[in-house]
C-alpha cells in the first residue's frame, strides 16, 4: 500500500491560499499534507514564501483529520533547535496530535539570511545531530541543559506539550545520514526512491517492523500538456540540479543561472506533465518498490491547486489507490 499525500508548497502560494488549499485537500480525500519551510522561493517565477509555522497553525484549525508535516524544517540556521521544538509542540497541540516534525540539514538559500554564513556539509550534519538530540530531550519534558560543539541549552523547558509525543522525521540522502539519524527519529524522509536508504534505515533502527518512509514527487497536472510543460519548466527547472548543487546556491539568481540551460524536455524527463494517470502511477512505482509508505505530490503552479484538487478527488486518487492497494 502506498499513501498519496499533498504538498502545501509555500514557494508558489500565498498563506491564505495555502490554508484554503489544505481544507480542500482534506475534502478531496488526501490524508496527509506536508508543508515546505523556506525563507525564499528557488526562482523568482514562483513568487512566494510565507512563514510555514504561522500557516500551519491556521491549517490546523481548518482541518480535522488531515495529517500535517513539515517537509522539511532546518533547525540549525534561521531557527534554534529549542525554538523548533516549541513550534512543533504547539502545532502538535493545535492539531490534536496530527503533526509530524520533518527535519533536514537545509539549503544556503534559506539559512544564510541570518548572517551566520553557510557551513560545509559535514559540519551541517554535526549541527543537525545536536539539534535532533536537543529537540528529543525537550519533547521528553522537564528542564534541559545541553552543552555541545554547536549549541548550548540552559534550563530550557517546553511548558505546553501534547499528550501524544510529536514524531520526528529526518531527511536523508546517503549511508552517512541514515546511520546518524535512524536511531534518533521515527520517520525517514527522502526525495529519491533509493531502496538502499530504506533498508539501511530499518537496519539501523533494529525495529521489528519497517519505519514510515515519506517521499515527494512533483507533477504538473493540466488537461493541456503543453501548458503543463511550460509551467513546469518555468517554475521547477531548478529541480534538475540535484540536492548537492541546490543546497549550496545562495539566491534565486543563482538558481536561475544554474538552470538556464535546462530544456523543457529535461524537465519532462523528471516530472510527469499533463493528465496522463498512467504516467503518474509509473512515476510513483519506484517509491513503492523502495519501501516508501507515503509520497506527497507537488502540483506545480500556485494558481493550479483548485483544478488539481478537483481532478485528484475524481480521477487521480481513485486511480492511484487502485494501482497500489
Amino acid at each position: 500500500m502506498l499513501n498519496i499525500g499533498y504538498t502545501l508548497m509555500c514557494e508558489q502560494t500565498d498563506p491564505r491560499s495555502l490554508v484554503r488549499d489544505a481544507g480542500a485537500a482534506e475534502q478531496a480525500g488526501f490524508t496527509l499534507a506536508v508543508m515546505s519551510d523556506h525563507f525564499s522561493p528557488w526562482l523568482d517565477a514562483q513568487g512566494h514564501s510565507p512563514n510555514a509555522w504561522a500557516t500551519l497553525g491556521a491549517v490546523s484549525q481548518v482541518t480535522s483529520t488531515l495529517e500535517l508535516m513539515t517537509y522539511v524544517t532546518c533547525p540549525t540556521g534561521r531557527y534554534h533547535p529549542a525554538v523548533v521544538a516549541q513550534q512543533a509542540a504547539t502545532v502538535g497541540l493545535l492539531s490534536n496530535g496530527r503533526f509530524t516534525l520533518g527535519l533536514g540539514s537545509g539549503e544556503s538559500l534559506n539559512e544564510h539570511v541570518t548572517g551566520r554564513g553557510w557551513p560545509p556539509v559535514n559540519e551541517r550534519h554535526e549541527m543537525l545531530v545536536e539539534a535532533v538530540d536537543i529537540i528529543n530531550a525537550l519533547f521528553d519534558g522537564g528542564y534541559v541543559n545541553y552543552v555541545g560543539r554547536h549549541y548550548r541549552i540552559d534550563s530550557a523547558k517546553l511548558w505546553d506539550l501534547p499528550e501524544q509525543r510529536v514524531p520526528i522525521g529526518v531527511a536523508v540522502s546517503g549511508a552517512q545520514s541514515v546511520a546518524a539519524f535512524a536511531p534518533k527519529a521515527e520517520v525517514m524522509i527522502a526525495v529519491e526512491p533509493d531502496p538502499e536508504l530504506g533498508k539501511g534505515w530499518d537496519q539501523a533502527t533494529g525495529a521489528k517492523t519497517p519505519a514510515r518512509k515519506v517521499g515527494q514527487l512533483p507533477i504538473s497536472w493540466d488537461r493541456d500538456r503543453d501548458a503543463a510543460v511550460q509551467r513546469a519548466h518555468e517554475q521547477f527547472r531548478w529541480f534538475a540540479g540535484g540536492w548537492k548543487v541546490n543546497a549550496e546556491l545562495p539566491s534565486t539568481a543563482g538558481f536561475d543561472a544554474a538552470s538556464q540551460f535546462v530544456r523543457p524536455e529535461d524537465v519532462t524527463g523528471q516530472i510527469p506533465c499533463g493528465s496522463d494517470l498512467d504516467a503518474i502511477v509509473e512515476a510513483l512505482k519506484p517509491f513503492q518498490e523502495a519501501g516508501f509508505t507515503d509520497v506527497a505530490l507537488i502540483q506545480i503552479g500556485g494558481d493550479q491547486q483548485k483544478s488539481f484538487l478537483e481532478a485528484a478527488e475524481k480521477e487521480l486518487l481513485p486511480a492511484v489507490r487502485e494501482a497500489f492497494n
